[in-house]
């Protein structure tokens, strides 16, 4: 790393993420476990396979359309346990509260965590409370931690890709990024602009039920759906290419990115998951996904491709392809 101090950009879950990551804390960590590099760790112990997952919450505002830090929270580690194949179980819940916070709004955060936890049919069994003097914290900060239990049959790793797979995206791109935006700086767009969070585990439960042969899962959260698909590729030692005409983005996320400058393709979405599978179980997949709420909008957007390994293209809609690297800066800062 050439930076001397942490930048905001290091949370971004792209490059300089990466960076972060695979520098300073990869060599004080490093262990075969925290080699997967998933959204959760798979535990194996006396023959039970688990999951594993924390996650920190400090998204700003607290309270946006279609959720709010509480319900954002029990999501999005719902959804990391069940990107590693296994049925979330319980949660812990970890707050750090600025004193002064108002009662009113943290009795409303909580409340959207029990709705959240009792839609995904997780229990909240554990958490810890600190309060903190004023101007130490931006409201509330969250930690959350889970622990499911593995589905039987199911191996959910970059090492199961291989060439020929179909790529599927379950919904639109961009949803929950734009409505944070919209709400932090009081943008007019169309009230149909609300976030996608929620909690994904039925929808993956009831894919790996019937396709257990699913390779992969993964939710793309910070640095969107192009720096996912990235680290997806140099992980499986394959090349990934897109179709952008199947990418689905609805028209008033797009007009509205085409106006700020973002791209689509690297906004963080809290409630949408990219899978990898076999041609002859697309099928099967998308007519599951197709029956649920979560994944009505599923389309294949690309195929696993031999070369050039570790990267990301794209079909443009005029022909041509257009390489997709990680996100390198910090396009929405605090999302999540």
């Amino acid at each position: 790393m050439n930076e001397k101090q942490i930048q905001m950009a290091h949370g971004s879950g792209g490059k300089l993420s990466r960076d972060l990551v695979e520098e300073i804390m990869w060599p004080a960590f490093a262990n075969p476990i925290l080699g997967e590099m998933h959204d959760g760790a798979k535990l194996d112990i006396n023959g039970v396979k688990l999951a594993f997952t924390t996650d920190s919450f400090v998204v700003k505002p607290l309270f946006f359309s279609g959720g709010d830090i509480g319900k954002l929270a029990v999501c999005g580690t719902v959804n990391d346990l069940a990107m590693t194949g296994a049925k979330p179980l319980y949660l812990s819940v970890g707050m750090v509260i600025e004193e002064g916070f108002a009662i009113d709004d943290l009795r409303r955060i909580v409340g959207s965590m029990q709705a959240a936890a009792g839609e995904a049919g997780v229990q909240i069994v554990t958490g810890d409370t600190k309060v903190v003097e004023k101007g130490a914290v931006d409201g509330i900060y969250i930690n959350t931690a889970g622990i499911g239990a593995i589905m039987t049959g199911v191996d959910i790793s970059a090492n199961r890709i291989r060439p020929g797979q179909d790529v599927i995206l379950s919904g639109c791109l961009g949803d929950h990024s734009l409505a944070v935006m919209r709400d932090r700086h009081g943008l007019v767009l169309p009230e149909t602009v609300v976030s996608d969070c929620a909690p994904l585990n039925h929808l993956v439960e009831n894919i790996l039920t019937a396709v257990p042969e699913v390779a992969l899962f993964r939710d793309p959260t910070r640095g969107g759906l192009a720096t996912a698909l990235n680290e997806i590729a140099a992980a499986a030692k394959v090349g990934i290419l897109l179709d952008e005409t199947a990418i689905p983005v609805r028209a008033a996320v797009k007009a509205a990115c085409d106006i700020l400058g973002y791209d689509p393709l690297y906004m963080a979405n809290e409630g949408k998951f990219v899978t990898v599978v076999d041609q002859q179980h697309t099928a099967k997949v998308l007519e599951i996904m197709h029956s649920h709420r979560y994944g009505q909008e599923a389309c294949v957007i690309g195929t696993v491709v031999h070369k050039p390994v570790g990267q990301v293209g794209l079909t443009t809609a005029i022909g041509g392809v257009r390489l997709l690297d990680m996100l390198i800066g910090d396009q929405l800062p605090r999302i999540c």
